[in-house]
């Protein structure tokens, strides 16, 4: 019985160094991970935007030369009709007859020839991307948190110092600059072109 009583806060203490160890390897390469998935994120996002941009504007120039011409054949029509000139009124005609074969072709290519649609998915996958890149930024700030809390609370920062743990840096800002004041021109809505 003595003997149990000896042993058993050892292997108490024993069992809590090694859980406190294995939290800061654990979490430091949580760290090393988040770091990198912000760089993939980043990636994605450097590759991805301008291909989204340019298929966006493609398409909906595309779409505005189509319904340009329509709304100008269009009109062509209903001036001609007004004005009961028959070669205006042919030329109207030929003008629209021209346009139909082009809007069936788009329309038979894109069921679905709206640009909101495709404005639509160019918000959607510029929301997404941005949200995933402050995901993982806010993922990497969570674990460095946790990580350097720990590390000088007491008692775990005895096991910190015992194995010479560092704080993790996380999300590297600077202390001092514009950043940490927010201007007027950080307030306007960003604007994309297409």
């Amino acid at each position: 019985m003595p003997l149990l009583l000896i042993f058993a806060p050892i292997v108490v203490i024993v069992f809590w160094v090694i859980s406190v160890y294995n939290f800061f390897v654990s979490t430091k390469a949580r760290i090393v991970a988040s770091i990198q998935e912000i760089g993939n994120q980043l990636k994605r996002q450097a590759e991805l935007i301008p291909n989204l941009e340019s298929s966006a504007k493609g398409f909906l120039s595309h779409e505005k030369e189509i319904f340009k011409l329509l709304v100008s054949a269009r009109k062509q029509v209903v001036e001609a009709a007004g004005s009961g000139d028959v070669e205006l009124m042919s030329s109207a005609s030929d003008a629209l007859n021209k346009v139909i074969p082009r809007l069936s072709v788009a329309v038979e290519d894109n069921p679905e020839i709206t640009s909101s649609s495709v404005v639509g998915k160019l918000m959607d996958e510029l929301r997404d991307t941005s949200d995933k890149v402050m995901y993982a930024r806010r993922l990497l700030i969570d674990l460095s948190a946790d990580y350097n809390t720990r590390l000088v609370t007491f008692p775990d920062n005895i096991v910190a110092k015992f194995f010479k743990f560092e704080t993790q840096k996380g999300l590297s800002t600077p202390e001092r600059g514009s950043h940490i004041e927010v201007s007027e021109s950080d307030v306007k809505i960003p604007k994309i072109s297409i």
